[in-house]
């Protein structure tokens, strides 16, 4: 009998794949900034945002662009939090959906995360992995 029958692999740590994905951000941000029109912005968003402690403590993802947090790290993340992105003209959106900018428009990426900081619900505790089904 294998030795690993019955037994579950163990998971890579949370906090070892948070900050490897916030790692990742940074770098595809520098990697795009000059390329699109909203690449600045967005890479000092990024780089704000991976600043502000309560931001940096959960699992960064983007959809489309957009800055979105879990308290799972993937592959099966649980979506925290408010969305942030970086528009061409060089504001910053904070929105609780995928459209709009229902939580302000603002003109620092500063700005930005403080908001999103605000609306994030209470008593989030440290990013845990995130199981996939049946798992």
């Amino acid at each position: 009998m294998s030795p690993h029958v019955g037994s579950a692999a163990p998971h890579p740590d949370p906090a070892r794949l948070t900050e490897s994905e916030w790692e990742e951000l940074r770098l595809e941000a520098e990697e795009i900034g000059p390329r699109y029109s909203w690449g600045e912005t967005y890479r000092a968003l990024i780089e704000a945002a991976r600043a502000e402690p309560a931001l940096r403590a959960l699992y960064p993802f983007t959809s489309h662009w957009a800055l979105r947090f879990s308290t799972t790290t993937r592959p099966r993340l649980t979506v925290v939090g408010p969305r942030l992105d970086a528009r061409s003209d060089g504001m910053y959106g904070v929105g609780s959906t995928m459209a709009g900018d229902d939580l302000g428009r603002f003109a620092t990426p500063e700005e930005a995360v403080a908001a999103a900081v605000r609306a994030l619900p209470p008593g989030l505790g440290p990013v845990t992995y995130g199981e996939e089904d049946g798992g």
